[in-house]
């Protein structure tokens, strides 16, 4: 169960990371509700994740969920570069983030 809290945690960081380019600098209210609900739940379930996965597992999946989310969502729908480098670098970190999952000594 400590997994779906920190996948999901994870998809909801991509939530509040993509929200923030609504907020127009937390200016619009929908949006800017939208992000610190997202920020809010995100934060909560990977404080519920850490009851059982290693810390350092946690974060780092967390973010590489975030991270790579984020720069897909980016490049599928916001016009952002789609260089070769970046689709690399983002494999590597999904890459990563499975070895972290795998090798967890605490995997539940």
């Amino acid at each position: 169960m400590h997994w779906i809290y920190l996948v999901t945690a994870g998809l909801l960081e991509i939530g509040w990371a993509v929200g923030l380019k609504y907020t127009h600098g937390f200016t619009r209210t929908g949006p800017t509700i939208a992000t610190l609900v997202c920020m809010s739940m995100s934060f909560y379930l990977l404080s519920l994740s850490l009851k059982s996965i290693p810390m350092g597992t946690a974060y780092a999946v967390w973010t590489g969920i975030g991270a790579t989310g984020t720069a897909l969502i980016g490049m599928l729908f916001l016009d952002e570069p789609r260089q070769i480098g970046r689709i690399v670098c983002l494999v590597l970190i999904v890459a990563s983030t499975v070895g972290l999952k795998l090798f967890s000594a605490k995997a539940v």
